[in-house]
């Protein structure tokens, strides 16, 4: 028994119940009287977690990200260690390597450290049956995901537009006359298929020819950029533009074409990902979307803290990414 059965009971919210327990938020006495009447017939004492913030909470949030070297995840998990400090919370990081038995260990491992909730960083796979251990955990803490999205009782999620954001790129490459364009995507996680809808989407509304091979799937990193570039210079295929699922696939795809003495934007353009500290290391300097990746995790954790204390927040939040304009596009 636990103040999800409670809620579904009662008719309520996880967050009305918690406000109940802790004491704390706008209740209606009605409510209030409801809540508890369900809490007694059904013997419910309140454990730590369910007290909250204001009652036995050890202000501890667990991290789980795919790399804490790469420099998304690197961002939102400064961003979200600097926030959860100075709201008084302290950070367990458990870096997964995108294996899905790591992460279900470390999921079960912050649950034995009794944390207050949990934050996922681009540990999601796309397969829906990977998502049992998400919904678990959920029962017992809530759970928010950024960029990602799995529907169930206390998990929210805090989601960057990348179909927009590619599809955005598709118009901007369109409107300097770009028509052979080519998407390097390098993992097919939830961000990762966004962005493959977006490219297809940006391609038939603005009636380009999308073709097989039109979308590249390459390896991670910059030796994945680099390799797409490889490919299809080998090929002897004749494009105009190039945009990469990441800043870093993009820096591989600039190596590439400056070494074949292709200009950029000339020749080809080029458009990353991510407005990541590497889009201004390169040159020309790197035209690139950006995925408001510190928004988003200032948001993420806002959201799990305002839950934790029984405050009612969206189930799901969208954000808009921008095109940022440099020298490559």
């Amino acid at each position: 028994m636990n103040i999800y059965d409670i809620a579904k009971k009662a008719g309520v919210s996880i967050a009305t119940v918690s406000r109940v327990i802790n004491g704390t938020g706008p209740v209606s006495q009605k409510t209030r009287d409801r809540v508890t009447k369900v809490m007694e017939e059904l013997g419910y004492t309140p454990n730590v977690f369910a007290r909250g913030l204001m009652v036995n909470s050890i202000k501890v949030l667990g991290l789980l990200t795919i790399d804490v070297r790469d420099l998304y995840h690197a961002s939102a998990i400064h961003t979200i260690e600097v926030e959860a400090r100075q709201r008084g919370y302290d950070v367990i990081l458990c870096s997964t390597g995108n294996d899905i038995n790591q992460k279900k260990k470390y999921l079960k491992l912050l649950l034995q450290k009794r944390v207050d909730g949990i934050i996922l960083v681009g540990s999601v796979f796309k397969e829906k049956t990977d998502n049992s251990h998400i919904l678990e955990a959920a029962r017992d803490v809530p759970v928010v995901m950024i960029n990602g999205d799995v529907e169930g009782d206390n998990i929210y999620s805090v989601i960057c537009d990348d179909s927009f954001g590619v599809y955005s790129a598709v118009g901007h490459l369109v409107k300097r006359g770009r028509k052979d364009i080519v998407f390097i995507n390098d993992v097919d996680t939830f961000s990762g298929i966004a962005k493959t809808r977006g490219f297809k989407k940006g391609m038939k509304e603005y009636g380009l020819n999308l073709k097989q091979d039109s979308i590249i799937k390459t390896t991670e990193g910059i030796d994945g950029g680099y390799a797409a570039v490889e490919k299809m210079i080998n090929e002897g295929r004749k494009i105009s533009a190039i945009v990469a699922a990441q800043d870093i696939l993009a820096v591989g795809v600039l190596k590439r074409l400056q070494e074949a003495g292709i200009r950029v934007p000339e020749d080809i353009a080029v458009i990353g990902y991510d407005n990541s500290l590497i889009s201004c290391c390169t040159t020309p300097e790197l035209t690139t979307v950006d995925s408001k990746v510190e928004a988003i995790s200032s948001l993420a954790i806002k959201t799990l803290i305002d839950v934790i204390e029984g405050k009612n927040v969206p189930v799901k939040t969208v954000i808009t990414p921008e095109l940022v304009i440099r020298g490559t596009a």
